[in-house]
């Protein structure tokens, strides 16, 4: 950004500052009610910009913990999710494993009889010497 930008913003913010006082010190209205009490004038000016932000300051914080709030209400939930759908998984191939037994059988013979080959040549290199 340039100085002659920099320069317009600043004197831009100067400019609506010094309107902004203006119009709180000499406006038309600006009064605070407080139990039926009306204050007007600067004072009221002062205190409507004060309980203005603090207003402001209480909806930031509020905002901040509303949003700590769902990040952790979320990540529960999608934790909770995973575990769901783990259990389904689990129940589901429960509900399908005695439907497969006719197929893990042969497998099952297959594997056995792959396995002790692969077995007996390990056992065979571990004894030689080297």
């Amino acid at each position: 950004m340039n100085t002659k930008a920099k320069k317009l913003i600043f004197a831009a913010l100067i400019l609506l500052l010094a309107v902004a006082a203006c119009q709180s010190m000499f406006g038309d209205g600006m009064h605070v009610d407080i139990d039926g009490d009306t204050i007007e004038g600067p004072l009221g000016a002062l205190l409507a910009v004060v309980f203005g932000g603090a207003g402001m300051l209480l909806a930031g914080v509020i905002m901040v913990c509303v949003a700590l709030f769902l990040c952790v209400l979320f990540a529960s939930l999608g934790i909770l999710a995973v575990f769901g759908v783990g259990l389904v998984a689990v129940v589901a191939a429960a509900a399908v494993s005695p439907l497969l037994l006719p197929l893990l059988v042969p497998i099952g013979l297959y594997w056995l009889l792959v396995s002790r080959p692969r077995k007996q040549r390990r056992v065979a290199t571990t004894e030689q010497a080297v």
